[in-house]
């Protein structure tokens, strides 16, 4: 009869020190859940602002120093915003299918997965991409410091 007791006390014991283990969202799990949608949100927009061609909105958003990595090569901040003034690329439409955002520290990682329309010279076109963002926090906003295009062969 001891035994018993003395095993139910143990297991009664176990149960509760597990679910003592077990934390319920912290404060800052709820605050980088926040910040990595603020981080999506803010790409989505991105996104939006480069069909509009609001090169202003871009403007604001891109790093000084920022690199942009296309298929055809590489490109400045005022280089970038150039070519969308100038329509030398229109990102018409970007169908996100796929976007995640790692945050470490004051740098985010955005990856999207994304089938965009496009006209690039005049030629209307539409590919599958693996594009990489990276933003950096600066004097307390997100900024882009680089745009990678990866194309996705077989889609």
């Amino acid at each position: 009869m001891k035994a018993s007791f003395l095993g139910l006390c143990c297991l009664v014991i176990s149960v509760q020190w597990s679910y003592a283990q077990q934390n319920p969202a912290s404060p800052s799990d709820t605050n980088n859940a926040k910040l990595e949608q603020e981080i999506l949100d803010l790409s989505r927009e991105k996104w939006l602002w480069m069909a509009d061609r609001d090169v202003d909105a871009l403007d604001a958003l891109f790093h000084d120093e920022a690199v942009f990595v296309h298929m055809g090569g590489t490109m400045t901040r005022d280089r970038e915003l150039e070519v969308i003034r100038s329509g030398g690329i229109h990102y018409k439409h970007a169908e996100i299918q796929e976007a995640s955002v790692r945050v470490i520290g004051t740098t985010a990682i955005v990856l999207n997965t994304i089938r965009l329309d496009a006209v690039v010279g005049g030629n209307e076109v539409t590919n599958p991409f693996e594009v990489t963002e990276v933003y950096v926090q600066q004097g307390g906003t997100w900024k882009l410091a680089s745009l990678s295009f990866t194309r996705l062969l077989g889609q």
